[in-house]
């Protein structure tokens, strides 16, 4: 089967999470990428090795499968200059360097446009390309703590500020870099314009936050600290400790309530003035109001701390209560091998001798033909064959190598067979 980006050439200037997510969706829905790297030692997450002999480990194997790796030093004329000749070629060009970097090499979304006029360019930082602070660097945790995410998370006002346990805005603007490139090239197959993008970590974290900033914007709403409380305000949508561990429950609407509290044993809160506003509580549709919150929560803690979280879990499960035990990333992929509770794509890429594997991209396509299989190449192993289809013979690309412009490898890994 055909993917829907087959046709679609792509050149990756970008590094670490961010730019490499943005390229990787593309890989995957069928584009062709070539990643553009220094030829020295390739991206920083190549040196994320722990030890192994390899110049593709699993971090950075993950995020550029299915590419192809171009070795060369835009830093020199030469280089700049076969890269605005292979970018003649391309549809989309990606950069996540601090604004500026580009331009000095003549590689800015400008200089890129007077060789093809209707490129899709996608400029990814982290404050943008315009503003006081766009020549600030920007890691991910450091923009949580600008953009208030930090202060979002964890318990009371005076607790500590607590990121994010991952780095949710790199994944976040890759995924945004992916989507707007893919509604630029819409566009431009409808009426031939090409498009400037960009895109900037604090712009995801504030998407992350949308409901919350717009609602600080209109209504001048402030942020709360709910901890491991739900969006909505029920007291019953909370994480609650059990014998055997955590549970979290979101027992959101009066019904879902009455469940919950029939489960527990606590029925009489139902009709407890004290404990629920009865009018909201007993009115056609909305979420459960609290009278006392904190009256309601030891009543709830006292029956989840007297019974188990897996057997809540899976009897609330099948009374439509929405809850799952709390569990570590890897229990939940060791569970969903195990039982086949949720159905997920099991994505394996070819990688040397063995196979990386993942959960997908995200979502199904039923007329994708799966997973591009290829693995995460080796520096400079596409060289040669980029350069050569851009029309240098060997004694060019010889050359080039010699001045240490680029940097080749005869090696190539084989496809996963499908």
């Amino acid at each position: 089967m055909s993917k829907p980006l087959e046709g679609v050439r792509v050149l990756d200037l970008s590094h670490v999470i961010a730019g490499p997510l943005a390229s990787f969706y593309l890989a995957q829905l069928g584009a062709e990428v070539i990643k553009v790297e220094p030829p020295l030692a390739g991206e920083v997450l190549r040196s994320m090795k722990e030890g192994a002999d390899t110049d593709t480990p699993t971090g950075f194997a993950a995020l550029n499968a299915g590419k192809q790796s171009l070795a060369l030093d835009i830093r020199t004329p030469q280089g700049a200059e076969l890269l605005r000749r292979l970018a003649a070629s391309a549809d989309v060009f990606i950069e996540n360097f601090r604004p500026g970097v580009v331009a000095r090499h003549g590689l800015d979304y400008a200089s890129i446009r007077a060789v093809k006029p209707d490129i899709v360019y996608c400029s990814i930082s982290g404050f943008g390309q315009q503003g006081d602070w766009s020549q600030r660097g920007a890691y991910d945790h450091v923009v949580q703590a600008l953009t208030g995410m930090m202060m979002m998370s964890g318990e009371g006002n005076d607790a500590p500020p607590l990121k994010v346990g991952f780095p949710v805005i790199d994944v976040a603007v890759g995924m945004l870099g992916a989507l707007s490139i893919v509604s630029a090239l819409h566009r431009r197959a409808r009426d031939g314009t090409g498009q400037y993008i960009d895109a900037s970590m604090v712009q995801a974290s504030l998407m992350l936050m949308y409901t919350n900033a717009c609602a600080y914007l209109t209504d001048g709403t402030p942020t709360r600290r709910v901890g491991n409380r739900g969006y909505t305000g029920s007291p019953a949508a909370d994480t609650y400790p059990c014998t055997d561990g955590w549970l979290a429950v979101a027992a959101n609407t009066p019904a879902q309530f009455r469940k919950l509290a029939a489960i527990l044993g606590v029925e009489e809160l139902c009709d407890d003035a004290r404990a629920l506003d009865l009018a909201a509580f007993n009115a056609p549709n909305g979420f459960v109001v609290p009278s006392d919150r904190e009256y309601v929560a030891q009543r709830l803690r006292q029956a989840f701390a007297a019974r188990s979280a897996a057997r809540l879990e899976a009897l609330l499960g099948q009374a439509g209560v929405p809850a799952a035990r709390v569990r570590k990333l890897e229990e939940f992929l060791d569970e969903a091998d195990a039982t086949g509770c949720v159905n997920l794509p099991d994505y394996r890429f070819r990688q040397g001798g063995s196979e990386v594997r993942t959960r997908g991209i995200g979502f199904n396509f039923d007329q994708d033909g799966g997973p591009t299989p290829a693995g995460a190449p080796s520096l400079g192993q596409d060289t040669h064959a980029v350069l050569a289809g851009a029309g240098l013979d060997d004694a060019a690309i010889a050359g080039l190598e010699r001045a240490g412009i680029i940097r080749t490898r005869a090696e190539t890994a084989a496809p996963l067979a499908s």
